[in-house]
């Protein structure tokens, strides 16, 4: 879509908060990760799996739509960052693709999906320069099992004495695993959390996470939509701890 106003502003791993079009009924915008921001126009990825995103495919060139953004907090650009290592679970290689494009250095990604057609975009990252490692449950493409085997099997290839940096975006399970191999290797994980959202701007608290607070002896809770998306693993407070 063209979206001047916002397209410019955005970071890797921030959203946009769409009114749904044709669908009268739907009170609440919708949160969609940016996919690709270029000059003035910006795209996200979806799946047609509900009313909200069946009445999105409806869309004519032309028609306009609604939006907030850029919205929530990005995953960080460091130029002197370790060796990128991207981990992407069902459509989360939608967030990852502007950390792709703007990493200095490039490296590798491991897309994981229940079957084949959960698995996109690999092209795209490999226009890139990056390396990508697929997995499926299904064992239909890549390698059979969940996106973490992957990585571990990778891990104990390359990960022995390598400064690596990770960024994920996937169910949080996936996401707890990313967490536990960043603090085994003592690097970093930055992961974005998902959380059903109401407003996306902060007021209505729907989307709260529990964090560390900053001496780590206690909680708080945080906004996804705005501390968050991206949180660096350690913040996290699981719901099992």
């Amino acid at each position: 879509m063209k979206a001047p106003r916002v397209a410019p502003e955005v970071r890797p791993g921030q959203f946009v908060h769409i009114r749904i079009p044709h669908l009268n009924e739907a009170l609440l915008r919708r949160p969609f990760s940016v996919y690709q921001a270029e000059g003035d126009r910006l795209s996200v990825l979806y799946k047609d799996i509900g009313r909200g995103t069946h009445a999105m495919s409806s869309l004519k060139i032309g028609e306009s739509i609604n939006l907030i953004g850029p919205l929530g907090r990005p995953y960080p650009i460091h130029q002197d960052g370790g060796f990128p290592v991207l981990v992407a679970g069902g459509y989360g290689m939608a967030a990852l693709y502007l950390v792709a494009r703007n990493q200095p250095t490039k490296g590798i990604a491991f897309f994981g999906g229940a079957t084949a057609t959960d698995i996109l975009c690999v092209p795209e990252f490999e226009a890139l320069g990056w390396e990508v490692c697929v997995s499926t449950e299904s064992g239909e493409v890549g390698t059979q099992g969940i996106v973490t085997h992957t990585l571990d099997a990778w891990l104990a290839r390359e990960g022995a004495g390598k400064t690596m940096e990770f960024f994920a975006c996937g169910p949080n399970a996936m996401l707890r695993a990313v967490a536990d191999r960043a603090v085994r290797f003592n690097t970093t994980a930055w992961i974005s959390m998902d959380r059903n959202m109401g407003c996306g701007v902060g007021a209505c608290l729907t989307c709260v996470q529990k964090v560390r607070d900053q001496n780590g002896a206690d909680w708080k809770w945080a906004r996804v939509c705005t501390e968050g998306p991206v949180f660096e693993c350690r913040e996290i407070v699981w719901d099992d701890e």
